[in-house]
């Protein structure tokens, strides 16, 4: 592979259709596209301080390297790119890309980030923005650190492990979630969505996992959670919820319930079985 070191490299398509190359220590500056159509490229400790920094690349690595608030719009339509130690600044940094791999990566201005891909897997990443991951599929998280709202809307095939999301709105128009061992704090959680588990989690929502198909709650507990699971087929073992308002079907084990809203002129209230154990 060749070696670039210690350059600074200005204008647009600085490196364009770059194959094999180890780049460390090197600065992009201005100048749209420095690595469009790239393969084969592993970059250390570099800077780019411009727009589409990566686009219809393959086979990249970056350790250490830094994405500047300019460097917007980053990574699109990229396969197979990992990030590891970085810090990426700026919104919209992957779209209609696939084979993402983030660990220990830092995102302070995630906005619009992660739109249709396929195939991420983040380790201990820190992220800050609304509409994060919408319509991406095969998505794994593990240590994420959300703040941002309406996340992972139209998503597919996602797990989440040991996790914090504060987002208004999550799981919308989803398919196949697994949430396990982490913290959700957000109203509406989960509208519209199908087979949707939640397992050891700590929830707080407004109107929480309405409209819903097939969702599950294992050993969950709801704080601050009102007027949940309406117009929802659901199997839920719950410590408790301030109130549950006309579920459409299933079973709901709950330890207490401050408020249960049951309408038979709304729903079919013979559909869901409620057992309520006070402690």
């Amino acid at each position: 592979m060749k070696i670039i070191t210690n350059s600074v490299f200005t204008g647009e398509r600085a490196l364009f259709f770059g194959k094999e190359l180890k780049i460390s220590d090197c600065v992009f500056e201005n100048g749209e596209s420095p690595l469009k159509e790239s393969n084969d490229i592993v970059l250390k400790n570099c800077v780019f301080k411009w727009k589409y920094p990566v686009w219809y690349s393959k086979n990249v690595e970056l350790y250490g390297c830094v994405f500047q608030p300019t460097a917007r719009s980053g990574v699109w339509y990229t396969d197979n790119i990992s990030f590891t130690d970085c810090k990426l600044l700026c919104p919209k940094t992957f779209r209609r890309a696939s084979r993402i791999r983030l660990k220990n990566v830092v995102l302070p201005d995630a906005k619009e980030t992660f739109w249709s891909c396929n195939g991420i897997e983040m380790d201990n990443v820190s992220a800050a923005g609304d509409y994060f991951g919408m319509n991406s599929q095969n998505v794994r998280a593990d240590k994420l650190m959300l703040e941002g709202n309406y996340c992972f809307d139209g998503g597919k095939n996602i797990r989440i492990e040991n996790s914090v999301l504060d987002s208004k709105d999550s799981f919308w128009n989803c398919e196949n979630v697994t949430v396990v061992n982490s913290r959700i704090i957000g109203e509406y959680i989960g509208w519209n969505s199908v087979n949707v588990t939640f397992i050891n989690c700590d929830i707080e929502s407004l109107q929480g996992f309405c409209y819903m198909k097939n969702v599950k709650l294992v050993g969950c507990r709801l704080k601050n959670t009102t007027l949940a699971i309406e117009y929802s087929s659901v199997t839920a073992d719950i410590d408790r919820c301030d109130s549950i308002k006309n579920p459409s079907s299933g079973v709901i084990n709950v330890g207490d319930v401050g408020e249960l809203i049951l309408e038979p002129e709304r729903v079919d209230i013979t559909k869901t079985k409620i057992n309520v154990l006070k402690k």
